[in-house]
């Protein structure tokens, strides 16, 4: 039987993939969140070998030659210090003051990369009020070298907290930005109360296990999401209520974002593509060419197990290319 160009074999085919990947998914993250496993399988040099794709290494100036590299193509950067939940007040402040250095470098470089902590790197844990004061000293030391500081979205258990230290920041200073989710269902809400503060924002599809009750499970779902808060990002843009950036590496969801964005007149400086290190290096270099603005996300340091197997939780697709890399010289 087919119903709508669709037959009833191929409906069970698509529940089935979609069925897999859920599963593929929730087993990723629950190995993202293994004490025993971040410990242990890092040490393997075959894991090392799979992560130096999509990181150029753990030292700052692995990071730094990178954004340089990429400069040559007309792309642009950011840069995260891997780690979170830092739950010692004087780590925090040096957390704080190695994002204050890490600036000084890129400008000495003359680069245009920006930087994104998560405020659990800051002291959330710890204190709301010792958190914001870190985060504070970051923006600042950025106005004074005309940069910008992007805010990482983490969970749920922190999204009200970020949002409020979003707002008390972005009331003092307009070189922040802030990372939103299109997987929870709240985004929408979320995002029409933030544009009367006119902010910089980064869309992405989400990196951590939620429940049904928070988060859309199916993939297809997040993304009718994603083309739904991009439209209203774009929508807004025109009317300077918004600086939006679209974190994707979906062909389709970016060519939806580029349809959108002339069907609204909005010229190609308007909003930007932030796409990941490593990850269809081709497709970015060819967006650059194009005239889109186009700024990768270079994560280093050593705490990067975690944020590793999220990204593959991401796009479980992910980890077969990942397979397959490891036997490519």
């Amino acid at each position: 039987m087919i119903v709508g160009g669709c037959s009833d074999n191929g409906e069970i085919g698509l529940l089935a993939k979609d069925s897999f990947v859920g599963l593929m998914r929730s087993a990723l993250l629950w190995v993202s969140q293994n004490q025993q496993l971040r410990e242990s399988l890092p040490r393997y040099r075959f894991f090392r070998k799979a992560v130096s794709r999509f990181m150029p290494g753990e030292e700052v100036e692995d990071a730094l030659g990178a954004a340089e590299k990429l400069r040559q193509y007309g792309i642009a950067t950011i840069l995260t210090y891997l780690g979170e939940n830092v739950n010692d007040e004087g780590e925090a402040i040096k957390v704080a003051q190695y994002y204050s250095s890490l600036l000084d470098d890129i400008h000495a470089r003359r680069l245009d990369c920006h930087v994104s902590p998560k405020l659990t790197q800051l002291g959330l844990d710890l204190d709301r009020e010792l958190c914001f004061s870190n985060l504070k000293a970051i923006a600042q030391h950025a106005v004074t070298l005309n940069n910008r500081v992007w805010i990482d979205m983490e969970s749920t258990q922190y999204t009200d907290v970020t949002l409020e230290i979003f707002r008390r920041a972005r009331s003092e200073h307009e070189n922040i930005g802030l990372c939103i989710q299109s997987y929870l269902y709240r985004t929408g809400d979320d995002l029409k109360s933030l544009f009367s503060l006119s902010p910089a924002v980064r869309l992405v599809k989400g990196a951590y296990a939620e429940p049904p009750e928070k988060a859309f499970q199916q993939k297809k779902d997040v993304n009718d999401n994603f083309m739904l808060l991009s439209r209203e990002l774009l929508s807004t843009a025109g009317q300077n209520a918004a600086v939006p950036a679209f974190a994707t590496h979906d062909h389709k969801l970016i060519q939806h974002i580029k349809r959108e964005a002339e069907a609204m007149g909005l010229s190609k400086e308007m909003y930007e593509f932030q796409l990941l290190y490593g990850i269809r290096r081709e497709e970015q270099i060819a967006l650059a060419n194009d005239g889109y603005r186009i700024r990768v996300l270079i994560s280093y340091g050593s705490y990067w197990f975690p944020w590793y197997v999220r990204r593959l939780a991401e796009r479980p697709a992910n980890l077969m290319f990942v397979l397959r890399n490891l036997f490519v010289r």
